[in-house]
């Protein structure tokens, strides 16, 4: 079977280092695909679910990021993230209460700069909600 390495990494740690048949992520177009022998890339991706595909595994390993870098190579796909969480540790409860955070300072946003920051927030945190519902359904 054909494979190609993913490595995922956030600042903190690393998230996933394994082979996968093939890689779904959060391109700032539009979801980008990657299967083994993809040409060379580095792309900036958003915040969304990276769903990589583990060869003899039904469910595919799911993780969310808030945004990063994508490096692509023939036999290697690296995600560099600003913030990645793995599907089983991701938490419903928290991600609804930063979301009410993030609501609270649009509201209260007094510059440009502010209310960009909180827009940014706030589709970061729906990136996630909608993560979340992704990996319950599987």
């Amino acid at each position: 079977m054909n494979t190609i390495r993913v490595e995922v990494v956030s600042a903190e740690e690393s998230i996933f280092s394994g082979d996968a048949e093939f890689v779904v992520l959060p391109g700032e177009v539009g979801e980008l695909g990657v299967y083994p022998n993809h040409t060379p890339l580095i792309t900036r991706i958003k915040a969304g679910p990276v769903r990589i595909k583990i060869p003899g595994h039904n469910k595919d390993e799911l993780i969310f990021v808030a945004g990063g870098i994508l490096e692509i190579q023939p036999d290697l796909v690296t995600v560099l993230a600003d913030t990645a969480i793995r599907g089983k540790d991701l938490d419903e409860a928290r991600a609804a209460e930063a979301r009410k955070a993030a609501e609270e300072a649009l509201s209260n946003a007094k510059t440009k700069m502010d209310l960009a920051r909180a827009h940014s927030e706030i589709a970061a945190i729906t990136a996630q909600m909608n993560t979340i519902r992704r990996y319950r359904s599987r």
